[in-house]
């Protein structure tokens, strides 16, 4: 098995922390690829941001079906443009926010986010929203941190985050906390042994999610919502765009 993780900033201290929790957590057979956007911004922390990193993104998607990959993971917890990459890819892409929410929501009732600056409270709201997870969301806790702050882990931060997931547990009735920034990952199991919950890294359960669903044989369907989009011609554009 072979699988793409795509870090749709340009960060390469963040790529390479993706990069070495997925391969912590796949299985020893299954092999990880990750690479970011060539172009971009170095962290995705708003709107505007998300926005013009689609194309680049998008070119990773083409070229990971066009490379023998079994499945493709996007490393932001935002789920940047998720469901039109799904529309341009014949194999399972998945985001990090999505499985963590949903097998967070399989550990216990309610679950809570534990994030970066308060600007991101409605994209993750929105999020929320669209995976149909409003009434398992306890809260969402948001931080002073960006997500570059997150690629040296000192004590500092963990200390930050699990005061946050604290409060998320005794004060909103969290029963999961999910970690709301890629640049999180391996911060996960020391948080949990503090707060006697599980803690999930989105990373971690994106790497098992794809494992499933490439082993039970499955991927999006292309009825409705992920139809691929009718060939057209793309001016301007990666010419990759017009062999969609």
């Amino acid at each position: 098995m072979k699988l793409l993780i795509i870090n749709p900033n340009t960060s390469d201290e963040m790529t390479s922390n993706i990069d070495s929790i997925a391969k912590k957590y796949a299985r020893k057979e299954t092999e990880i690829v990750t690479v970011h956007s060539r172009k971009g911004p170095v962290s995705i922390e708003s709107q505007f941001e998300e926005a013009i990193i689609a194309e680049p993104l998008f070119e990773r998607i083409i070229e990971g079906n066009q490379n023998d990959y079994d499945a493709i993971i996007i490393a932001c917890y935002g789920d940047p443009h998720l469901y039109a990459a799904r529309e341009i890819s014949d194999i399972p892409v998945l985001g990090v926010a999505e499985c963590s929410m949903h097998i967070a929501s399989l550990l216990g009732y309610k679950f809570s986010i534990v994030t970066i600056i308060e600007s991101t409270r409605p994209m993750l709201e929105e999020l929320i929203k669209k995976n149909g997870l409003e009434s398992r969301c306890a809260s969402i806790k948001t931080t002073a941190f960006s997500p570059t702050d997150f690629e040296k882990q000192s004590d500092d931060v963990l200390k930050v985050l699990t005061e946050a997931a604290k409060d998320a547990v005794e004060n909103d009735g969290a029963e999961v906390i999910c970690l709301g920034c890629a640049g999180m990952a391996g911060i996960d199991k020391p948080m949990s042994e503090k707060l006697g919950v599980p803690v999930l890294d989105g990373v971690a359960c994106a790497v098992k999610m794809a494992e499933t669903l490439v082993d039970y044989g499955v991927t999006h369907s292309k009825v409705k919502a992920f139809s691929r989009p009718r060939k057209k011609e793309f001016k301007g554009f990666n010419n990759l765009f017009n062999n969609i």
